[in-house]
């Protein structure tokens, strides 16, 4: 088992980025800098380790380089939503292949003061709850939104939303992690598909039923939907993402999971063996050349595995963490051979950055805190096609954040 306590290499700082292009095909660049630049001073604060990365912002990301990435944060994205919208609890960022970004919110975790517009009678002017999905462009623009647990019932709207996945084919994916179940929805929010069945849950070793699903990601090559289904149950589940068929599930190190298994994790130290069993399949991703990484939260970990269940490797972090555990989700680089690998931590309130090709921790950027660049809970976890990170934030952080790459 690998373990680290790496040093921080990175951290974030404000600078007004230029827009990024759209992954495929030419689109209207818009230069939002002039805008901002008279406005917003650039403060750099990076550490003398990132000094060696010649890259400078929106430089082809897939230009090699030896050095971990860096990044500021953007304060002007997204822009202002419309309509007093106000966002709760983020529990999911996702980017398409137009790098638009789509999130999903918990409008349920929103108090009184801050929706005092829609309490009856209203106590204040604003604010309303968002729907509870929005696609934002890349200038931060609010594309479209759906989603409407006020006027919706819970067959048609992806009620505690939780894990959100747009595939190949433009199809959206949304997980609900209370509810146990998957839905597939049209890219203007038509339901089409539920996988799993509203509030039942079988355990880990059943073939219809989910169990607090919190993360999905569709392999373009085979329509394969891979599942981290980890509230209730301890598995990765894959199914057909055309009819809806289960194919297989494993547990951790590919084994079958065990929903008995105990484990100590409060009472967990430096020389405590790792869990056998998942603890909280949280997040998970497919590179490339065929693997997949999976979040397991509060084992605080990475697996790594192939398409089919087999195993390959481990990488913890941030061993003693302990409450809601260190590893929520991951995210890969968009380089040819997406060396880097990301891992949004909810309890320390930072992303860990680590090279790929042996999990090594690299980097960070992010502490606890309000400001720009700073977190509260970061739960959500995306990169474009120019690399910059967007991450969202669930509790009482409400929020989501750009950070782009940039030389050292």
């Amino acid at each position: 088992m690998l373990r680290t306590s790496a040093n921080p290499l990175a951290t974030a700082a404000t600078l007004p980025p230029a827009v990024p292009p759209a992954r495929h095909g030419p689109r209207r660049r818009a230069s939002r800098i002039a805008k901002t630049a008279t406005l917003l001073p650039a403060v750099l604060l990076l550490s003398p380790a990132c000094s060696t990365d010649s890259r400078s912002p929106g430089q082809d990301p897939s230009a090699p380089s030896d050095s971990p990435p860096a990044f500021l944060v953007d304060p002007t994205w997204p822009r202002e939503l419309p309509d007093d919208w106000i966002l709760g609890s983020i529990t999911s960022v996702f980017v398409d292949d137009r790098d638009h970004v789509w999130i999903t919110h918990l409008p349920e975790t929103l108090t009184p003061e801050e929706i005092a517009a829609v309490q009856d009678p209203p106590i204040g002017e604003c604010c309303v709850p968002a729907p509870v999905v929005i696609e934002i462009d890349p200038d931060g623009n609010v594309v479209q939104a759906w989603g409407d647990p006020a006027t919706q019932d819970v067959s048609e709207f992806p009620r505690n939303s939780h894990g959100l996945f747009v595939d190949h084919n433009g199809f959206v994916w949304i997980g609900t992690y209370r509810h146990h179940r998957v839905m597939k929805f049209t890219r203007d929010g038509r339901h089409l598909m539920t996988l799993g069945r509203y509030d039942e849950n079988g355990g880990s070793g059943d073939t219809e039923l989910l169990g607090g699903p919190a993360g999905i990601w569709v392999d373009p090559e085979t329509n394969e939907v891979f599942v981290a289904d980890g509230y209730r149950n301890r598995r990765v589940v894959v199914f057909d993402g055309e009819t809806g068929d289960y194919l297989r599930h494993w547990g951790a190190y590919g084994e079958p999971p065990d929903d008995e298994a105990a484990y100590d994790y409060a009472g967990r130290t430096e020389a405590s063996p790792p869990p056998p069993q998942f603890s909280t399949v949280h997040g998970l991703v497919g590179s490339r050349d065929g693997l997949i990484y999976v979040a397991d939260r509060r084992g605080n970990r990475i697996q790594a595995f192939r398409r089919d269940g087999a195993y390959v490797t481990e990488k913890t972090i941030a061993p003693l963490t302990r409450a809601s555990g260190s590893a929520f989700v991951v995210a890969l680089s968009p380089d040819d051979g997406q060396r880097w690998l990301y891992l949004a931590d909810g309890t320390n309130h930072k992303v860990w950055i680590l090279r790929r090709s042996d999990l090594e921790v690299v980097g960070e950027f992010g502490r606890g805190g309000r400001q720009a660049g700073q977190f509260i809970r970061p739960h959500g976890m995306d990169v474009d096609s120019q690399g910059n990170v967007y991450v969202g934030e669930a509790s009482t952080g409400r929020r989501v954040q750009r950070f782009v790459p940039v030389a050292g």
